[in-house]
């Protein structure tokens, strides 16, 4: 009875020790694991393409980018909680096995919004033999999450780029009839600002960069 109560305190204490480390590290797990820097970074670019300053502010921006990774990610996590989760609380599996388990959708989900010459890039760095012969959720995930990094930047900053389009038309061609009119001291964005919103509003904007951020990450 003593030896059972030892090793049952003893696999309390690991449980604990395991939940407060996700608890910690959630953070970055979300910053570097998930959508979420896709996101934020489309967001922000789109802010600044607008000429608009604090507008919406940053807390706001977060709060949208954050719910719309929770519905990106709700498949990936609902298989987490199911072939991971759940039997780890009814104590099925041993921690191991867990994270084992834990990070297998998260892997197939990285890997599937990340490019292949990234993914070898990092491969080849890592100069482990071992690791040149893996494949697919056998890499770990030293390789899988850096390349995934790198592929979320490179199409963020893609996005960012196509939507600094039509408001930089707008800024031009305000820029030139003011100039046109002489009204050289008067500052182009005072006058665009309106227009730029005005488009954003006629095109549905907000739900039309919405409904492109997520149809992103299901047609990989």
């Amino acid at each position: 009875m003593v030896d059972i109560a030892i090793n049952g305190g003893a696999s309390d204490v690991v449980r604990v020790i395991v939940i407060l480390t996700i608890i910690t590290v959630a953070p970055f797990m979300l910053l570097m694991m998930t959508c979420f820097t896709r996101i934020i970074i489309v967001l922000g670019f789109l802010r600044h393409a607008m000429g608009l300053q604090q507008t919406p502010p940053t807390q706001v921006l977060v709060g949208i980018a954050l719910f719309i990774t929770f519905f990106v990610m709700s498949p990936v996590i609902s298989e987490i909680n199911e072939t991971a989760l759940q039997p780890y609380n009814d104590r099925q599996i041993e921690t191991p096995e867990f994270l084992d388990r834990a990070s297998a959708p998260i892997k197939e989900f990285m890997l599937a919004q990340t490019g292949i010459d990234e993914v070898e890039f990092f491969r080849q760095l890592s100069n482990d033999e071992d690791v040149a012969a893996l494949q697919g959720t056998e890499l770990p995930l030293s390789i899988v999450v850096p390349a995934f990094v790198i592929s979320e930047l490179k199409r963020a900053f893609l996005i960012g780029f196509l939507l600094f389009i039509p408001f930089l038309v707008i800024d031009t061609i305000v820029a030139s009839t003011l100039m046109s009119m002489g009204m050289i001291m008067l500052p182009p964005v005072m006058i665009s600002l309106p227009f730029k919103v005005l488009l954003f509003i006629v095109v549905d904007g907000w739900g039309l960069l919405v409904r492109t951020l997520i149809m992103s990450f299901n047609s990989v």
